[in-house]
């Protein structure tokens, strides 16, 4: 499924919209960004509450190109700036990480 068609999907608010379009394959839950990096597959999701330019890095790290923040938390600029250069997406729902993973789950036909 195209990184749009989720974002479509999810009802999520755009933030950083400048990337390419891609097929992602999966997604990654979780705060912790050690666990990420050492876990988190690569053309996927990522998603998370930790909205810094640190998530950026670690989604650059390891081929993630979308970056959904949940429970409405604000983004910095530099986190949007360094996605930018990146062309990384990041987008924002109120909904918690849980219900998140859930949706994003069954959209990418895992049921």
């Amino acid at each position: 499924m195209k990184i749009s068609d989720v974002i479509k999907a999810l009802n999520c608010e755009v933030v950083q919209g400048q990337f390419e379009n891609t097929e992602l394959e999966g997604a990654y839950t979780s705060d912790l960004l050690s666990d990420v990096m050492a876990n988190a597959k690569s053309a996927g999701a990522l998603i998370t509450i930790q909205a810094h330019k640190n998530t950026v890095a670690v989604a650059t790290l390891v081929n993630i190109s979308l970056i959904i923040i949940c429970n409405s938390r604000p983004i910095p600029e530099d986190m949007i700036d360094a996605a930018r250069e990146e062309g990384v997406a990041i987008v924002r729902t109120a909904e918690n990480q849980f219900m998140t993973s859930g949706r994003l789950f069954a959209l990418l036909g895992y049921t």
